[in-house]
């Protein structure tokens, strides 16, 4: 992400949590469309700022595996 800039990543950071996180349901993980509204959304973000086309599918992936771990905490932390 170096041919990104400084302050690109770190704010393509907390637009994807900021926006993955208001997405995120109780059984997100269970329900597919729900996920592929997710994969959507840090697609297009992802695209938004300039990341690699090449790179977006593994990025995409991690993301979504981090909003997994994180996600009980979401639920928790927003009911």
């Amino acid at each position: 992400m170096k041919d990104l800039g400084d302050e690109t990543p770190r704010a393509l950071a907390r637009e994807l949590v900021e926006t993955v996180r208001r997405n995120v349901t109780i059984d997100w993980t269970v329900k597919e469309s729900v996920r592929t509204k997710l994969r959507v959304i840090v697609k297009r973000t992802l695209w938004k700022h300039g990341y690699p086309p090449d790179k977006q599918e593994s990025a995409t992936d991690t993301v979504l595996q981090q909003a997994e771990l994180l996600s009980d905490y979401w639920t928790e932390t927003t009911a």
